[in-house]
């Protein structure tokens, strides 16, 4: 077996696999099982089509509220291009390139557990395209989250027909000039394969895959960077203590306390006497407001893997059962809910965590106001807490759920729909926005972490901590921050944790 190659087959697809073949470029090909399946499903469905005469929504119907309009046997294919071409009606900013070749594998993944009825040669083209890394062009605006990501899925199926633009080599080109250089010629869609390109909700899958692949990884930073904050700050261990926990036994609180107190293990800092009894709500609580976050950052995960691991295309072809059904697996309801909720998960850890920014600045407990050695003089580390201030009150409008609202479209045939689509796009800004909040949080507390030198904290902090001044170094004047602000978040998103698997 090709280690650099990932095979497309019916196994279940996990997220530490998407991870690995996206950070080591892997190449994908199909396994034999998927084009078995994909084979037998095209055959039945060409079958059929010959031998019936009944409609069949969307293979021989026009769409949506047209789906009573019959479609001549020799205009299928021409049916199934202009639905691509009449649905590529994306607007807004471009989707990050990283989502959208995201959203390529996750087509081609569904695609081929043979219910979709597309031709071999079809998603054969997919998989060219992603190895050779032709990343279409797709805008933010333009599903709904409820008849598959119609727009989004149109731009990105535009290339197959010679249709559109990609990025090849770096740089945005018609696909038409990159067909040339590849040496390939546009896909002739055949019955039901444009339905098949278009329904599905890959566009919301990807970027909740996206955030979760990234959450998982902040989610921790979270807590080291509270442990350092918490030393910084002089707080105590005691609301860490196994004890605490076990009398309200929420999974997230429970794993949360143990890595405070193993990321403090052997603390100088945190084993001096304290002179106050009690920490503020931003330190003593951590536990249970990171705590609830990871609890529903794990009910996402456990979303998005079972949709991953789906077909969400309409119709689904079901060859064994000679069953061709019109269903709603494109609706995104479920993705909806879980990305308003990881919205909401990742706005409260950014939330809690400017707190503890704005307690370090306070001049308490020995620390110099605005953890500067001459205030006044010096406005210290004031306005950083300002911008921390702004993205918490931007991620708390961008998690007003968006699965609350609907919209009737396709002349009342599409009468509900999930809104999913908004709820993606917002989830990825609260994630940027949360993952520079923590890193203004470090900032902070690495600048007061150092004037309580000579003391010392763990040594898991200590190594965080010096790894972090080594790209960031301590401030005694004033200077400009933006450029330590922007360091300490390509810090986070290159540090290796090393934390124990729990």
């Amino acid at each position: 077996m090709n280690e650099n190659i990932h095979k497309i087959s019916p196994d279940e697809l996990e997220f530490d696999r998407i991870r690995q073949i996206l950070r080591d470029g892997l190449e994908i090909e199909l396994s034999e099982r998927s084009v078995e399946l994909v084979q037998k499903c095209r055959i039945y469905l060409d079958r059929k089509l010959e031998d019936t005469k009944e409609p069949l929504y969307g293979i021989n119907t026009g769409f949506g509220s047209l789906h009573d309009r019959l479609i001549s046997h020799e205009d299928l294919g021409i049916l199934q291009r202009n639905l691509v071409l009449s649905h590529a009606c994306g607007q807004g900013d471009e989707i990050p390139r990283e989502i959208t070749r995201l959203m390529l594998f996750l087509k081609i993944q569904s695609l081929a557990y043979g219910n979709s009825g597309v031709q071999l040669s079809t998603i054969q083209r997919l998989v060219e395209f992603f190895n050779q890394r032709v990343t279409p062009v797709v805008y933010q605006y333009g599903s709904l989250g409820a008849s598959g990501d119609l727009a989004p899925l149109a731009h990105l199926s535009l290339p197959l027909i010679g249709e559109g633009e990609v990025y090849f080599n770096g740089k945005k080109k018609p696909v038409d000039s990159v067909l040339n250089e590849l040496q390939m010629e546009p896909v002739t869609l055949a019955s039901k394969e444009g339905l098949a390109l278009l329904n599905g909700t890959q566009f919301m899958s990807a970027f909740g895959v996206h955030c979760c692949l990234r959450v998982f990884k902040l989610s921790q930073l979270a807590d080291i960077i509270a442990a350092l904050s918490l030393e910084a700050f002089d707080g105590r261990i005691e609301p860490f203590h196994p004890l605490v926990q076990e009398i309200r036994p929420h999974q997230g609180q429970i794993k949360t306390a143990r890595r405070i107190r193993y990321i403090l293990k052997g603390s100088e800092l945190m084993n001096q006497s304290k002179k106050h009894v009690q920490d503020p709500y931003s330190f003593r609580c951590i536990p249970q407001v990171h705590g609830a976050s990871k609890d529903s950052i794990n009910y996402v995960a456990y979303v998005f893997k079972n949709e991953i691991n789906s077909v969400t295309d309409n119709p689904t072809i079901f060859p064994d059962e000679d069953l061709i059904i019109s269903a709603g697996n494109f609706h995104g309801q479920p993705l909806a809910l879980a990305l308003d909720n990881l919205c909401i998960a990742m706005s409260e850890l950014g939330n809690i965590s400017e707190r503890r920014t704005y307690q370090l600045l306070g001049g308490h407990r020995g620390l110099p106001p605005f953890l500067v050695a001459q205030p006044g003089l010096n406005s210290g580390f004031m306005i950083p807490q300002y911008t921390a201030a702004a993205m918490v009150s931007h991620n708390k409008q961008l998690s007003t759920p968006a699965s609350v609202d609907s919209i009737e479209s396709s002349a009342g045939q599409e009468d509900h729909v999930s809104m999913g689509a908004n709820a993606a796009i917002q989830c990825y800004q609260v994630l940027l926005n949360l993952e520079r909040i923590l890193a203004i949080e470090l900032f902070n507390a690495a600048q007061a972490l150092d004037f309580r030198r000579p003391a010392k904290s763990s040594p898991y902090l200590e190594n965080f901590f010096g790894q972090y001044r080594e790209r960031v170094k301590f401030v005694d004047d004033d200077r400009i921050f933006y450029p330590d602000m922007n360091e300490s978040v390509k810090f986070l998103q290159e540090v290796e944790l090393n934390l124990p698997v729990e």
